[in-house]
């Protein structure tokens, strides 16, 4: 039995537990993936590194990581893999003979649905709403991708200039730079993408001001409970080309199925699972 699971915050209604699950099932292998809900289980942050040690004594193959622990976990693992590295994020851990080994997977699902579902959407200015763990993913991706600028805007200053620095230094000078929404003009972006958790359940208001949304613009989520958040419904009203996190969920979510079970997922397959959690 493959033990398997996700740590995080107010993650109960996360569909990974059905889509990791379904694939295994497919597949012939016997699989369980259980939440690890520090909000709803009453733990502090400080018990992320425990408990990951823990589920490794305990035989887990390995974790799935989400807000708000994608960068705060690094600190407690023993190597990262150059995709983790690169990002300076992790939200897979393999758990290997005791040691705990950090990958990213979220820049290629991301990269991947942005490609697949918005296909020849402008990359010339885009603007980010978030410069955590999800963020840091999502921008590297942008940028791989061929984004010419990224603008990026966060609640944390300090945080959204250490990213943009970081980004500048892999992709080059100025392709990346901080900047506040009230002081940017709508005609100045193509595109809106937001890597906050603005838009859950529980911040279900969007993550920018309605105003700032035209219909020039394409507009993409990463989050995916709701499907069709806030901003989306917004951008969708006013006749953007939009995305939502479905693509993003399926694509980080079978590249970890690989790293905890060995095998390749069916993408297609997680696809229809997803359509049907």
């Amino acid at each position: 039995m493959l033990k398997t699971g996700l740590i995080g915050r107010a993650i109960q209604a996360s569909r990974s537990p059905w889509l990791h699950e379904q694939e295994a099932r497919a597949q012939k292998l016997e699989l369980t993936y259980e939440l690890f809900d520090f909000t709803a289980l009453g733990l502090d942050d400080v018990q992320l590194g425990p408990m990951l040690r823990r589920l490794a004594v305990d035989g887990f193959s390995g974790v799935n990581i989400t807000y708000p622990f994608k960068q705060s976990v690094i600190a407690n693992l023993d190597e990262l893999a150059d995709c983790a590295t690169s990002v300076g994020a992790v939200n897979t851990v393999a758990m290997r003979s005791g040691r705990l080994i950090g990958y990213n997977t979220d820049k290629t699902g991301f990269g991947e649905s942005l490609a697949e579902g918005l296909p020849g959407a402008s990359l010339a200015q885009v603007l980010q709403l978030g410069a955590g763990g999800a963020g840091a993913a999502v921008a590297n991706a942008l940028l791989s991708l061929g984004t010419t600028r990224l603008l990026i805007s966060d609640v944390d200053d300090t945080r959204a200039r250490s990213l943009a620095d970081r980004l500048c230094g892999t992709y080059g000078a100025a392709r990346a730079a901080v900047c506040r929404v009230e002081d940017l003009e709508s005609s100045e972006v193509t595109g809106i993408v937001n890597t906050t958790p603005m838009g859950m359940a529980a911040h279900p208001e969007p993550a920018i001001d309605p105003d700032f949304i035209s219909s020039s613009h394409w507009v993409a989520d990463i989050v995916y409970f709701p499907l069709e958040t806030a901003l989306l419904k917004v951008a969708r009203g006013k006749g953007c080309r939009t995305l939502d996190g479905s693509g993003m969920v399926v694509g980080q979510a079978a590249r970890a199925f690989e790293i905890f079970t060995g095998r390749s997922a069916d993408k297609a397959r997680m696809k229809q699972s997803f359509a049907l959690a």
